[in-house]
C-alpha cells in the first residue's frame, strides 16, 4: 500500500509531535542542578523513563498529572536526592508548558487534506487540550489516557482505537498508526498486525531518552526523522 491509499492516521502526541523531552528535561535540570547532581539532562531522562512507565502500569486509573508526580519522586529514590512536594508539583503542571516540535503544526495541516486525524495519547484530557492549542488542528478523535482508564503499552488502548475508528465508518486496515516511541506504541501496534510510521525524533541521538528501551525487535512499515518529511512523503505519493 502506499501512504495515501490510508484513511485515518492516529497519532502519538507526547514524543511525535510535542517535545516531551525537552519538557520533562528542562524540570529536571532545575532540580538536578538545585541539588548538584552531577548528570546530563540526557542522563537524567534515561534515569527518568522506567519511572515514568512504572507509575503508567500499576496506577493506571490516575491522572497524568499524579504519574508524573509520582515518577518524579521515584526518579529522586532511584538517584538518592530528595524530591520536595514542591518538585513534584513542578513536573505534575508542567505539560502545558512543553513545546511542539517546529514541524509539526505545519505537518497536522498538510496531512488533514488527505486523512482523517486522530490522537492515542498517554495524558489527561486538560493537558492535552492545552498542548492542542500548540497543534492548532482539529482533531476528527481525541484518546486520552484518562478517557481510556489506561496508558499505553497497554492493548485497552489499542482496544479504544479500533472502537473508534469503527464508529467513524474506518477499515481498521485502512487506519495507519504514527509514532515515535517504540515502546509505548509500535511494539503493542505491531503485535496487533497494525501498519505503522515511526517518526524517528532522536535518529542523531544514541540511546532511548524518556522513553524505555522496548526489548522487542519491531519493524515500522515507514521510517522518517521528522513530521515534515512524512507530509512530504505522503504529498509526493509514496
Amino acid at each position: 500500500m502506499k501512504l495515501r491509499d490510508f484513511q485515518a492516521l492516529s497519532f502519538d502526541c507526547y514524543g511525535t509531535l510535542i517535545d516531551w523531552e525537552a519538557g520533562i528535561g528542562s524540570v529536571l535540570r532545575a532540580w538536578a542542578d538545585r541539588h548538584g547532581v552531577a548528570l546530563s539532562t540526557e542522563e537524567l531522562l534515561v534515569a527518568y523513563a522506567d519511572n515514568e512507565a512504572d507509575a503508567e502500569r500499576n496506577h493506571p486509573t490516575d491522572p497524568y498529572p499524579s504519574i508524573l508526580a509520582r515518577a518524579m519522586r521515584a526518579l529522586g529514590r532511584t538517584l538518592g536526592v530528595d524530591v520536595s512536594d514542591d518538585d513534584a508539583h513542578l513536573l505534575a503542571t508542567s505539560v502545558p508548558d512543553w513545546p511542539a516540535f517546529p514541524d509539526s503544526r505545519q505537518a497536522l495541516e498538510r496531512l488533514a487534506q488527505h486523512f482523517a486525524l486522530i490522537i492515542v495519547s498517554n495524558v489527561d484530557d486538560r493537558g492535552f487540550a492545552a498542548s492542542n492549542e500548540k497543534l492548532g488542528v482539529t482533531f476528527d478523535a481525541i484518546l486520552t489516557a484518562e478517557s481510556i482508564g489506561s496508558y499505553k503499552p497497554s492493548l485497552r488502548n489499542f482496544d479504544a482505537l479500533d472502537r473508534q475508528v469503527d464508529s467513524m465508518g474506518i477499515p481498521r486496515e485502512r487506519l495507519l498508526h504514527v509514532a515515535q516511541s517504540l515502546f509505548h506504541d509500535h511494539v503493542p501496534a505491531k503485535s496487533r498486525g497494525m501498519t505503522t510510521v515511526w517518526i524517528d525524533r532522536r535518529h542523531a541521538d544514541p540511546g532511548w531518552g524518556a522513553t524505555p528501551d522496548p526489548h522487542a525487535t519491531v519493524s515500522p512499515d515507514w521510517t522518517f526523522t521528522s513530521m515534515a518529511e512524512f507530509a512530504d512523503a505522503v504529498e509526493s505519493g509514496r
